[in-house]
């Protein structure tokens, strides 16, 4: 028999790395992640954005159609009605004002159009569930100007009556930049009343490496303090910054995948996300362009889903109908399979599947993101899985905000 004192020693030893590894790695939060964010420069930010992004995107629908988007057809046609609904009502998830690379203004304009986008948002009557701003990075040029960007937005978005919005932070370089932010954040808390979630980008070499050759993303992310909800890649700016040409930087090149993977791995267990990155090829011009850039978009949509990628930036309204028709297929087609494996493992049926716990996390929260974002309801899941809402989320391991 082991001696007690040897069992109390081993206690004693390692539940401070108990202690330590829980506080770095709480698990997955209950709080929703979108599909997606929109990104709108802050000078192109009018009343009724939002409702117009959706009424746009249905135009295009109306006039140009769906190309065959490699989707079984019975699919399409069962949730194309739930897309239609969802563009109408609720066309953007996620907004973020943007006063960086998205934003043409001049240094002397940029006041007034931050202050105008924040004080539009303000009085608009319904806004996405998620909202916030793109300011500058932290490097020496830009660093003040970006905080008196966010200053300004998000002191004029107070009066909106929200309690919490996205900071975004680009271009970050350094661990020392997301702790030092930490301070910047906290004055801006006290200022606006917001709540302040911050979003870190990895376009730059140095997001992922450092120069004495240790993997950087993980730092930068604990450094956070717990504000990090997610890393965003960039797919433009890292290319270029590997010296890729511009023809082949896209989210589906090698050098984006590697990036990715390593974000997956430093949010895996932290409660943040990693998501990806957009596309500049836009569904504008002819019925035959707007189906070229539908199909490279939904495809990009899909490979995302597919790798564990749930979120993704869109940049124009009309990929919108891609963003949500790829999605919503994926979810739709998921959950056959994800139901009756679940009701297999709660009643611990033997089946052609033996899933661990692990596996039914997964399977839960793949039904509670197409809940969250409309391509499925309650009523079909409980049929189909036997749970509910609240007995999902305890599969799924998540955790009260």
């Amino acid at each position: 028999m082991i001696p007690e004192e040897l069992l109390d020693e081993l206690d004693r030893r390692l539940t401070p790395v108990d202690a330590a590894r829980l506080a770095a790695y709480p698990g997955e939060p209950s709080t929703r992640q979108p599909v997606h964010t929109c990104y709108v420069p802050a000078d192109a930010v009018v009343p009724g954005l939002v409702a117009s992004w959706g009424s746009a995107a249905l135009a295009a629908l109306d006039e140009h159609g769906l190309p065959d988007l490699g989707l079984d057809p019975a699919l399409v046609e069962q949730l194309l009605p739930r897309v239609r609904a969802k563009l109408a009502g609720e066309p953007v998830e996620d907004l973020r004002v943007d006063a960086e690379d998205g934003y043409r203004g001049s240094p002397a304009a940029e006041d007034g159009d931050v202050a105008a986008a924040a004080a539009v948002l303000a009085a608009e009557p319904v806004l996405p569930p998620f909202v916030g701003i793109r300011a500058k990075s932290l490097e020496e040029p830009t660093r003040r100007r970006g905080v008196r960007s966010l200053d300004l937005f998000l002191t004029g978005l107070a009066g909106a009556g929200r309690e919490r919005a996205v900071v975004t932070l680009p271009k970050v370089t350094a661990v020392e930049q997301v702790s030092a932010f930490l301070a910047v954040l906290d004055a801006l808390e006290r200022t606006s009343g917001l709540a302040l979630d911050l979003e870190l980008q990895v376009e730059t070499p140095q997001a992922v490496l450092g120069p004495d050759g240790t993997a950087t993303l993980a730092r930068m992310l604990h450094a956070g303090g717990g504000r990090v909800t997610g890393l965003h890649y960039g797919t433009y700016d890292y290319s270029a910054s590997l010296g890729i040409a511009a023809a082949h930087q896209s989210s589906d090149h090698p050098a984006a995948d590697a990036a990715k993977e390593a974000m997956q791995v430093a949010v895996a267990g932290t409660g943040a996300r990693a998501v990806d990155g957009s596309t500049n090829v836009l569904p504008v011009g002819t019925t035959a362009q707007v189906h070229a850039a539908w199909q490279l978009h939904a495809g990009l949509v899909r490979r995302a889903l597919e790798r564990g990628f749930y979120q993704g930036w869109d940049l124009h309204p009309a990929q919108l109908v891609t963003r949500y028709v790829a999605t919503y297929a994926f979810f739709r087609a998921a959950l056959p399979a994800a139901a009756a494996r679940l009701t297999a493992y709660v009643s611990r049926v033997e089946g052609g599947v033996l899933d661990e716990p692990a596996t039914a996390r997964a399977l839960a929260a793949v039904v509670l993101r197409g809940l969250d974002c409309g391509a499925l309801d309650v009523a079909e899941v409980e049929r189909a899985t036997g749970l509910d809402r609240r007995a999902l989320d305890g599969l799924a391991g998540r955790r009260p905000r």
